[in-house]
């Protein structure tokens, strides 16, 4: 990220290249701190016509994601809450953070988007006009019919009692094929219901963890590498967002919550696998990862009455069954952690947190 020597691909583009550098520099500016509210007024007129700060098209680059951690606290504490004076940097803010290597890292900070109804065409007047068409089309056969004639008035009459007795059958036959279409249409939606309301918190494989190493990302302040134990014989190694929150000798030997079958991926050049569950008051001041009973044996899997099946091996990020998942977990008001009122349950009892109320992520 220093860009010393620069990637292959910025290589080929110097004017790319001098931009990734600039941004760099942004970023290590206003992560010391002092005057933010200039540089992200800056960063919003940049934002104006673009979804990326670096690069073109809608690519989030590694550039966006040092950019997104610098000013990651000034914007959750600052802009979200009104999101009135920096509307482009709030809109940039929320496409990074769900991206899925962010979302699996940091508490998604809720953003108020803007409500959109398309305008309703339902009127009484288009409604009728087929009908209009039908008849006109009616009348237009009769001429028709009368040039084909040979000149005797039963085989004219004959003509428009014929048209007039299938008129209605061409109406049926229209309707049904429009109830047709509108329940061909309607499938792929309840499909995609059904699929939905399919995913559950049995997808997770949560466990039971141990803390045994963790030090700083070595590029990245708001970020800790963990080595964790799950009783595999080996430990896994996880990047979390907990640095700001906590200090070193607040999560070596300490029990955790993982979520042990996300993707593994890296996060600023370090390879993560695993995601530290942990509660969020609503304005994101305080974090903690869930508390473990002392009782609680590492590795062991973490049941929710009445959700016992099968975790998926590797969740796939394209099905989003966290983003699925996360809305129904949270602390309930004496700390218990919850999925739709369900206790996080191990051997010796369920996991809480000192945050009531709280969002968990």
């Amino acid at each position: 990220m220093d860009m010393n020597p620069p990637p292959l691909e910025l290589k080929q583009d110097a004017a790319m290249c001098e931009e990734a550098k600039s941004w760099l520099a942004f970023a290590k500016e206003i992560d010391k701190g002092g005057d933010w509210k200039n540089k992200l007024q800056s960063l919003n007129n940049h934002l104006l016509k673009r979804s990326v700060v670096c690069g073109s098209g809608i690519t989030i680059s590694p550039v966006d994601m040092a950019v997104f951690l610098a000013v990651r606290d000034a914007v959750v504490k600052n802009v979200i809450p009104t999101q009135a004076e920096y509307p482009n940097v709030v809109r940039w803010f929320d496409y990074v953070q769900g991206e899925g290597k962010v979302s699996s890292l940091f508490v998604p900070v809720p953003v108020k988007k803007s409500n959109f109804e398309p305008q309703d065409y339902s009127d009484v007047s288009v409604k009728k006009a087929p009908k209009v068409v039908e008849k006109v089309a009616t009348i237009e056969c009769v001429p028709a019919t009368d040039s084909l004639s040979v000149g005797k008035e039963d085989t004219k009459h004959s003509k428009v009692l014929e048209s007039k007795e299938q008129e209605p059958k061409a109406g049926a036959s229209s309707k049904e094929e429009k109830k047709g279409k509108k329940e061909k249409a309607a499938t792929p939606k309840i499909e995609e219901k059904k699929a939905d309301e399919g995913v559950s918190i049995s997808a997770l494989d949560i466990r039971v963890g141990l803390i045994v190493k963790v030090w700083k990302h070595p590029s990245a302040d708001a970020l800790f590498v963990e080595e964790i134990d799950l009783g595999e014989g080996s430990v896994r190694q996880v990047v979390s967002g907990l640095a700001r929150y906590l200090k070193e000798e607040d999560l070596l030997n300490r029990k955790v919550v993982l979520i042990a079958n996300v993707k593994p991926g890296k996060l600023r050049d370090v390879m993560s696998s695993g995601l530290v569950l942990c509660a969020s008051n609503s304005d994101h001041s305080s974090v903690e990862p869930l508390i473990v009973p002392d009782g609680a044996v590492v590795g062991e899997k973490i049941t929710f009455a009445g959700y016992e099946g099968k975790p998926e091996e590797v969740l796939n990020p394209k099905k989003k069954q966290l983003e699925k998942i996360f809305p129904d977990l949270c602390t309930d008001d004496s700390g218990l952690a919850i999925y739709k009122g369900v206790s996080f349950m191990t051997s010796a009892g369920p996991c809480r947190s000192t945050l009531l109320n709280a969002i968990v992520r």
